[in-house]
């Protein structure tokens, strides 16, 4: 993980996390995780990035690609199947 997703969570306690308002849950990670998940766009496969919040961000011609993308930007890749 990287140091900024570390950070991010040890600065809020376990109490503080069972207080987040579902606006600030939904924000949480956004600006360190990233999903990376197959799709097929005009018949072709490839792989969608998307922010943690699920906004989408771009895509690649392949995983590897993808997740070197979102480790460029100092984010924390995720797979989704």
């Amino acid at each position: 993980m990287t140091d900024s997703f570390d950070t991010e969570f040890q600065t809020l306690s376990p109490d503080a996390l069972r207080h987040l308002s579902a606006q600030d849950f939904a924000a949480f990670g956004v600006n360190v995780l990233a999903y990376v998940k197959p799709v097929v766009t005009q018949g072709i496969l490839g792989y969608a990035i998307h922010a943690a919040d699920g906004t989408p961000l771009a895509v690649a011609a392949s995983p590897e690609v993808a997740l070197a993308s979102v480790r460029q930007h100092d984010m924390e890749p995720q797979r989704v199947h």
